[in-house]
């Protein structure tokens, strides 16, 4: 047993949960989970060579709470609300409280919403630097249902539901307790208000965009409302060190409540913390409908239950516990976005809406979709398994599309952000409803997706981050020339890695297109998606930057990070043609062409894993005369790339797509071109592995092995029938069934 369990048990007996959690401890499946991991920086090899600052990190977080919840929480050790900025960082040594938090996971982005709660013992402090306590990780016991922490005088415990927790403090001493309660606003908004008699404090912190419209107010608050077990002897406000006798502060710098409790040695004191964002009544009324008492216990056990079901969605089997721990962390950390952001009775605010409100009658609303990233494996890996939810992500972007007016390419905060390239809520929509799932308004979704690929926002919907960057260059070149600077975006030029990705964007249009009988549209989109070709220089076998007038851009240094590249090199975007694979390699001369490129890529060492336009490169080998290199570089990738323990993860998970692509590499399987339906194949690094499916099907994954390192596949059979093809499909998926794989030790080619 790892020592970390050990300490969990030992820890919980006597404080009313221990049952809950040592019962049927050997099939639980929360054990393998590491929630530090990520929490540290990267100790793998393609991160220490091409990591820089930020992407060095994981940028996860030790979050408890439900699976897509609309609020994690997790212990504070940063103070910020800033971009990059986790709350929580592994090597801190000082603890700040424990933090409601919306923190986007494994993300460089920024917490919005936030609010903390922090025990001080003994004197009431109201400044962080006499109020942080020093702990150890010796003291922390972290699983996704459940976090505790003992500093020398009291013990934090927490476990959550969808919208809500609660939190049961322990006091090792006689003592005084103070709950200091404080919204996280770096821009010294927020209002808060404290009532002793009933042991209530609630209050808000107003949300503000960034990227697009940087600091301008996102149009909604994160609400909170919480309620202690206890009538407190002391209550008060604050702002910094200034102490007030008022029961309520807005809008001052470092503004906060606190409540106090005279406690006995090994007394408790229970609060519940309810959250919306749309008001401070309905926080109120997510808290009484999710926990309505103070049974931590309960709660405790309902999370777990929660978490174990989640995660049995893939069971696997093998005997080395490490590669299980990875595994199920991956599995949590895939399941953290996008985020619940509808209340209890369905209400939510308008995306971009400016404080309106409007209630979804079926389905929950989703925001937070980090969709650069997660449209590649993540959401692709919950398109098998959890379809329904899927749903209600799409539903959710025709929803923004329709009340903003331009379907979002990257929507986070609620808001219209431009982050990133690429337009990929179009891929992600598309590859749904190639999968057939299409509860939703699939005429609004294609005008809006149809909107987004031909017309360009103009004025001040374009500088709001509404419509494609540089789509009249796109589309009038069918490139985006080095002169378009692409000014009004985040990322600025990399004109070389929009070309490609919108080309990729207007072939996943184009199936929808020729699905609903639009063969004009149809047409157009799939002679845009050979857009690649246009950046693609054949002297060179590399894609590069051109002018207007159709030269290239001088020098050509294949392993320089370019303005024309977005984070990466020239060699490693060339690779970015998810939907025409075969056409890339006949432009490079041939599949043994793209073979050599593929080698030189991995030889040189430029094969950067913590960066996702490349999370496809393994896979390509199956295009070649030699897919046994698939299956090596993956399963090197597996062993190199991702480990237990804090710094275990390659760069930024994003959102849970690092997380994603191991969950899919590990099982045997990925999905080059999601919108395509294929997933190719590579070695599973498990005995067996079971996909559990809507409608009571399963997905049976055996492997049989020449022997304990064989590594190559020898044989693949689809209940019981020969798989003549390197992938297999997502309606042979949805039909259930036994996905046999047998491995030998050395590639079919050497023999």
């Amino acid at each position: 047993m790892k020592p970390v369990i050990k300490r969990l048990f030992a820890a919980l007996v006597g404080v009313s949960v221990c049952s809950l959690v040592v019962k049927a401890q050997q099939d639980t499946l929360w054990k393998y989970v590491q929630p530090l991991a990520g929490t540290a920086g990267s100790t793998t090899p393609a991160a220490v060579k091409h990591g820089e600052g930020t992407e060095k990190n994981a940028n996860t977080i030790p979050a408890v709470g439900m699976p897509f919840a609309m609020t994690q929480w997790t212990p504070q050790t940063q103070l910020t609300e800033q971009k990059c900025v986790p709350p929580y960082f592994y090597k801190d040594k000082v603890l700040t409280g424990f933090r409601g938090t919306h923190w986007l996971s494994g993300s460089c982005t920024q917490d919005y919403g936030s609010f903390t709660v922090m025990p001080v013992t003994g004197k009431l402090q109201t400044q962080p630097a006499q109020y942080g306590a020093a702990f150890s990780h010796e003291q922390e016991i972290t699983t996704p249902a459940y976090y505790r922490l003992q500093l020398p005088a009291v013990i934090t415990e927490i476990t959550a539901t969808e919208r809500c927790g609660i939190m049961q403090f322990t006091l090792l001493q006689n003592d005084s307790l103070y709950l200091l309660v404080t919204p996280n606003s770096d821009k010294d908004k927020g209002f808060i208000k404290v009532n002793a008699q009933t042991g209530e404090i609630w209050g808000y912190n107003p949300a503000h965009r960034i990227y697009q419209g940087w600091g301008e107010s996102a149009g909604f608050n994160g609400y909170f409302y919480i309620k202690a077990e206890k009538t407190a002897t002391v209550a008060g406000t604050f702002s910094g060190a200034t102490l007030f006798t008022t029961d309520s502060l807005q809008n001052k710098p470092s503004l906060g409540a606190y409540i106090g409790f005279a406690l006995q040695k090994g007394e408790q004191l229970r609060i519940r913390v309810g959250t919306s964002f749309t008001s401070l009544q309905a926080a109120q009324k997510n808290l009484q409908q999710e926990i309505p008492a103070f049974a931590f216990a309960t709660v405790l056990k309902q999370a777990q239950q929660t978490w174990q079901k989640a995660l049995s969605q893939i069971t696997v089997s093998t005997a080395n516990e490490k590669d299980k721990r990875i595994f199920y962390t991956a599995m949590y950390h895939a399941m953290q976005h996008p985020r619940l952001f509808s209340d209890i009775d369905g209400t939510y605010p308008v995306f971009a809406g400016n404080y309106q409100l409007k209630q979804m009658k079926n389905g929950h609303y989703y925001d937070d979709f980090s969709m650069w990233d997660i449209y590649r494996a993540q959401l692709p890996l919950l398109e098998i398994l959890e379809p329904v939810r899927v749903n209600d992500f799409v539903r959710s972007l025709v929803d923004k599309g329709t009340n903003g007016g331009w379907l979002p390419v990257f929507p986070c905060w609620n808001s219209y952000t431009a982050a990133m390239i690429g337009d990929h809520s179009t891929a992600f929509i598309a590859s749904a409803w190639a999968k057939g799932i299409r509860n939703y308004d699939v005429q609004e979704a294609y005008r809006l997706m149809r909107q987004n690929a031909f017309t360009e926002a103009s004025g001040a919907d374009y500088k709001n981050g509404k419509g494609r960057r540089a789509l009249t260059s796109y589309l009038r070149y069918g490139y985006i020339p080095i002169e378009d600077s692409v000014p009004e975006a985040f990322h600025k030029k990399e004109q070389v890695s929009r070309t490609l990705e919108y080309a990729y964007d207007d072939y996943a249009l184009s199936v929808v297109a020729k699905g609903l009988g639009k063969t004009r549209d149809y047409q157009l989109l799939n002679a845009r998606a050979a857009n690649y070709k246009n950046v693609l220089d054949t002297s060179v076998g590399m894609v590069r930057a051109r002018y207007a007038n159709g030269s290239w851009y001088q020098p050509f240094r294949p392993d320089v990070r370019e303005f024309y590249i977005t984070e990466g090199t020239p060699r490693q975007y060339t690779f970015y043609v998810p939907q025409q694979v075969p056409e890339l390699a006949k432009l490079m001369g041939g599949k043994t062409q793209l073979e050599k490129a593929l080698d030189s890529l991995f030889e040189k060492g430029e094969y950067w894993h913590g960066n996702e336009p490349g999370h496809q490169i393994p896979f390509m080998y199956n295009y070649t005369n030699a897919p046994w290199k698939t299956q090596r570089q993956v399963r090197q990738i597996l062993n190199d790339e991702y480990s237990d323990g804090p710094g275990g993860l390659s760069g930024n998970d994003d959102a849970g797509q690092m997380s994603a692509w191991y969950i899919f590499g590990a099982i045997g399987f990925y999905p080059v071109d999601p919108v395509s339906g294929q997933y190719q194949l590579c070695a599973p690094i498990f005995d067996t592995a079971v996909l559990q499916l809507p409608g009571n099907k399963r997905v049976t994954i055996r492997v049989s092995k020449q022997s304990a390192s064989a590594a190559y596949i020898a044989s693949v059979r689809w209940n019981g029938k020969p798989v003549a093809t390197r992938y297999i499909t997502h309606a042979m998926l949805q039909q259930g069934g036994v996905l046999s794989i047998a491995l030998r030790d050395t590639p079919l080619s050497a023999h």
